[in-house]
């Protein structure tokens, strides 16, 4: 969840708890929901991301140490590793939040991520999912699609801000694909914890964002929420860019299908790639990972 949406939700809930009338959201800064201008990705040669030999240090350590990476447009890829590897500072790099050593991460072949902001990186469609679910529990699964859908959220546009049919329809699309189409009024904190986890999934669908990065998402699932997970992420391969970064190897099975690339990362940068059976039979794997 973007800082942007987190400012507009905050304001959302005082709202709604001062007057619990109308739900809104407005709020947000007045770049949010905007183009960021002159930068349209180009995905022409058919890659959504290029991470080029990133190095990350803190205090001497090297969080990512010339990590590559390349993730196909369309494409559903499985990244594991064991704790420290670097998958959470990797994904930090690619959003923003963290800025490398060295190294360069491209968004399609044209946009340059480390010089732009977290929020302009939302905006030309990169979307993160962290491992702890975000949403808004005191309103409604409708209510944290709606602010979560994009719009122009200057204040002027807000004031006058009325869902469309077209709108209506897409929150009802999305709630429907993430298993809580019989729940719109429900309030998000009486959720499951795997609901949650779908709720802000949905959230950041309604950015329409064209890569996906996925932060352990079935952590803390029940087997049949998670089996309705992997169908989920199935149904939106090829419409999106996805990076599941996952310690559940059963679950890796379900996403790979037994004919999809894994990355496994170890200290930093890339120990093994290829199809889950042969990573699972490197040596090297095992001894770092798997065999732990």
């Amino acid at each position: 969840m973007t800082p942007e949406l987190m400012e507009a939700g905050a304001e959302a809930l005082t709202r709604h708890a001062e007057a619990d009338v109308q739900k809104d959201s407005s709020g947000g800064s007045a770049s949010f929901g905007r183009p960021v201008h002159g930068l349209t990705p180009d995905f022409g040669t058919g890659v959504a991301l290029y991470v080029d030999d990133i190095t990350v240090s803190f205090d001497g350590f090297k969080a990512l140490n010339k990590l590559n990476l390349m993730i196909k447009v369309g494409e559903l890829r499985c990244i594991i590793g064991p704790n420290g590897a670097g998958k959470t500072t990797m994904m930090d790099c690619i959003t923003g939040k963290t800025r490398p050593d060295s190294g360069t991460v491209s968004f399609g072949q044209n946009v340059d991520l480390l010089r732009l902001r977290e929020n302009e990186i939302a905006e030309i469609g990169i979307g993160r999912k962290f491992q702890k679910p975000t949403v808004f529990e005191q309103l409604s699964v409708f209510e944290n699609l709606e602010l979560a859908l994009k719009a122009d959220r200057r204040p002027r546009a807000s004031l006058w801000h009325r869902l469309t049919g077209a709108q209506l329809d897409r929150i009802g699309e999305v709630m429907t694909l993430i298993h809580l189409g019989q729940q719109a009024q429900r309030q998000a904190g009486l959720l499951s914890h795997g609901q949650k986890q779908w709720l802000e999934i949905g959230m950041l669908l309604m950015q329409d964002p064209k890569l996906l990065l996925l932060d352990e998402p079935v952590a803390g699932m029940t087997d049949e929420e998670t089996e309705r997970t992997a169908e989920l992420f199935l149904s939106l391969e090829g419409q999106h860019s996805l990076v599941v970064v996952e310690h559940d190897m059963h679950f890796v099975d379900q996403l790979t299908e037994g004919k999809k690339t894994v990355t496994v990362l170890h200290e930093g940068s890339v120990l093994a790639e290829g199809l889950l059976s042969d990573v699972q039979a490197n040596e090297r794997v095992v001894e770092v990972y798997l065999g732990r």
